[in-house]
């Protein structure tokens, strides 16, 4: 997967099957099973792939035991045979993992413990586990940085977890394996027409300065929270669609929450669910649900959601974290679609929308990582038909998820060492492009400690200018660029 043979898949002048516009978690889902079913395939990204909402997740494969509670019970099983057959299909990034729901009183814990029983029937053949009622001692030893003042048990059940921004770059290469062409850093500037109907994109290559003109038979708008600015460029006067959420993460160290179970708090102040679940040696908790108004690359946590995460935390953690011991802190938007009467994104669907504009235009957004491959599957019918190609059957639902690297992650998280090796595999095998592509997202590094990130971001420069031929000046500037998106993860004291 080498951005300059992608690049040169562009001068071609073919017609394309199908372009794909986004490059997370839907968009990369859409570019493999397009790929897959044998239809020529372009993805474009505008950054780099997963940058956006598809590396900011709670790192769960899950069915949404919320969405339970809620009453919607087929997304939940939507969700649920969609987990079973994520971890099948890629068992080198994804991983089964226990959470317990600690229970303060009787009553609770039957009602949870009901409400998961019935998250297992659910599951059925694709069930992880089953679903346990916990003694006060049980729960102490599943979970031994519970607070546990007033503690009566709890309720163990099962869950996926995966590695998202990693598996993001899997899906990519994945796609490659099967005959797609995905480049990152390619902004589509405008759309093509022809009789009223979309034929294609203007497309800029960001890095060399080159624009493209593409042309397809269908073209896919897979964008997330970014949905509307696409859909505007075929319709400018069509109404927006997506009602942004941000949600946010805090990252601590894994002596405040040691073991291997997960911890679900089941309700917050808000009405939300809470989760703490260790990850690449530390413990991420989250998330938020705050409406915004402004959709960016690069949310930065508020204040006041930071201080949320912190008091619900601290009511179920036997010691108290406070801000100086965040590591990372994160915030992505969710791309939910806006309901009729629905004033508060935490009501609004998590199921995706599809819309077909008059033009031909196949717009998707919603949804959440554990459903990318159903979302995908149903983007990629609605482009066969709108385009009307050869109808070809989905085969994605069994089909391999290859990695694009034997390890994945950090060799060492407490001494956080890169080899010249692992640089050039990045760069030459996984498209990285810049010291963030490295740092944040073939790497997590700062996902799980920003200052020790920006320590090391002169290291990774000047290791990635010397195998791209890059000067001076591009390390200087790469350097800075970084410094200024990690500051963002840092939390003030």
């Amino acid at each position: 997967m080498n951005r300059r043979d992608m690049l040169a898949e562009l001068d071609s002048k073919i017609v394309w099957d199908i372009i794909i516009v986004g490059g997370g978690a839907t968009g990369l889902g859409a570019a493999l099973d397009s790929a897959s079913r044998g239809y020529k395939t372009l993805l474009l990204e505008s950054h780099d792939f997963g940058k956006g909402t598809s590396s900011r997740s709670t790192k769960l494969v899950h069915g949404g035991v919320r969405y339970l509670e809620q009453g919607n019970l087929k997304l939940v099983k939507e969700a649920l045979q969609e987990r079973g057959w994520l971890l099948k299909n890629a068992p080198h990034i994804t991983t089964t993992l226990a959470f317990v729901i600690p229970s303060y009183g009787i009553a609770q814990k039957i009602y949870y413990g009901t409400g998961l029983k019935l998250y297992d029937i659910l599951s059925g053949k694709l069930s992880l586990g089953k679903t346990r009622l916990l003694n006060r001692n049980e729960t102490i030893q599943h979970i031994p940085g519970i607070n546990t003042q007033k503690l009566k048990g709890g309720i163990r059940y099962y869950d996926g977890q995966f590695d998202d921004a990693r598996l993001a770059t899997d899906l990519a290469f994945t796609a490659v394996q099967n005959g797609a062409t995905l480049i990152n850093y390619c902004r589509v500037k405008s759309l093509l027409k022809a009789r009223n109907k979309v034929c294609g994109v203007l497309a800029e290559d960001v890095i060399n300065n080159k624009t493209y003109e593409l042309k397809s038979k269908v073209v896919i708008n897979a964008t997330g929270v970014f949905a509307d600015e696409i859909m505007q460029m075929d319709e400018p006067e069509v109404e927006k669609i997506v009602a942004p959420s941000q949600g946010i993460h805090i990252v601590v160290d894994r002596k405040y929450f040691p073991g291997s179970t997960a911890l679900m708090i089941p309700k917050t102040d808000d009405g939300r669910v809470l989760f703490a679940l260790p990850w690449h040696n530390k413990v991420v908790i989250g998330t938020t649900d705050t409406p915004v108004t402004n959709v960016s690359f690069e949310p930065r946590p508020l204040e006041e959601e930071l201080d949320f995460v912190l008091h619900h935390a601290n009511r179920y953690f036997n010691q108290t974290i406070t801000r100086k011991e965040i590591s990372s802190a994160y915030a992505g938007l969710r791309p939910l679609v806006k309901m009729k009467g629905v004033k508060t994104t935490a009501l609004l669907n998590r199921d995706h929308t599809i819309i077909v504009s008059k033009a031909g235009l196949v717009s998707i957004t919603g949804g959440k990582w554990t459903t990318y491959r159903k979302m995908a599957e149903d983007a990629v019918n609605n482009a066969v038909f709108v385009a009307k190609l050869e109808d070809k059957a989905c085969i994605t639902t069994h089909l391999p998820i290859l990695s694009s690297t034997a390890q994945h992650g950090l060799d060492s998280m407490e001494n956080a060492v890169y080899s010249s090796a692992q640089i050039r595999h990045y760069i030459e095998k996984e498209m990285a492009a810049t010291v963030e592509d490295v740092l944040a997202r073939r790497t997590r590094l700062l996902f799980l400690d920003a200052r020790l990130a920006i320590n090391l971001a002169p290291e990774i420069a000047g290791s990635m200018a010397a195998i791209m031929g890059e000067d001076d000046v591009w390390i200087t500037n790469q350097v800075k660029a970084f410094v200024d998106i990690a500051k963002g993860y840092c939390v003030d004291e």
